[in-house]
């Protein structure tokens, strides 16, 4: 069966090109059948060993959804700042001098809010899931260097966006949101998720007000050398 995107038969290619980030929603609802199948196609999703470390919890009731949304955009305004400060948003690299930077911009920040903002509405979302994921399932191989870890991501965030993509073929749009882990201890208390998990993402899903179009992005040559970091771009 052909995808039907946001509307229409969609291939795979036009998907894989055209699947951005959906933040404005109209208010026709998603139910539960729908958010079970999307997760029923995005379970095929890769990971280390294949021991599918997430664990999804739908987001239903009012107050749960409003106290998700404060947590999210106290980080939303941490995010903000950086920015008023000129900074890459909680680069690994970052130094104190520039935490501090940021810091003395967070006021800045939180005066930038927006009533119809999409961190301010999250709550409003016709779907919201709390994706965390079970730190003992992850193979972090590079947990031992001497810098930021990332690799055990390898076995969420396909997943996560997986979500996402198949969301399109019932016609939806969302986005995949890292945002709320600047919390992640009151967001993990308020859950009752237990020890020894994290907070992936936030993704929430409706029917789109707008639908994307073609998304732009540096060209393979940009990013692709042949044989070393400096090596010759990859033409085609």
């Amino acid at each position: 069966m052909t995808p039907r995107g946001y509307g229409g038969p969609m291939e795979l290619r036009d998907a894989l090109r055209s699947t951005g980030s959906v933040r404005d929603y109209t208010d026709e609802p998603v139910d539960r059948a729908t958010i079970w199948a999307i997760l029923d196609d995005a379970r095929f999703a890769p990971s280390g060993g294949n021991r599918q470390s997430w664990h999804v919890i739908v987001v239903e009731d009012p107050t749960r959804r409003k106290r998700l949304r404060d947590l999210y955009l106290d980080g939303w305004h941490d995010y903000v700042a950086h920015t008023l400060a000129g900074l890459v948003p909680f680069s690994p690299l970052a130094s104190p001098e520039d935490r501090e930077l940021a810091l003395q911009q967070r006021a800045s920040a939180e005066a930038l809010s927006r009533p119809d903002g999409f961190a301010e509405t999250l709550h409003h979302a016709p779907v919201i899931l709390l994706i965390t994921a079970d730190l003992g399932a992850l193979a972090a191989v590079d947990r031992d260097l001497d810098r930021y870890s990332m690799a055990g991501g390898a076995s969420v965030y396909p997943f996560v966006w997986q979500i996402v993509l198949a969301a399109r073929h019932y016609g939806l749009g969302g986005v995949m949101t890292t945002m709320a882990t600047r919390n992640e201890p009151d967001v993990l208390a308020e859950f009752a998720v237990p020890a020894g998990h994290a907070v992936a993402s936030v993704v929430a899903l409706g029917h789109p007000v707008h639908r994307p179009t073609r998304l732009q992005r540096r060209d393979v040559a940009r990013f692709t050398t042949i044989d070393s970091f400096d090596g010759t771009a990859l033409e085609p």
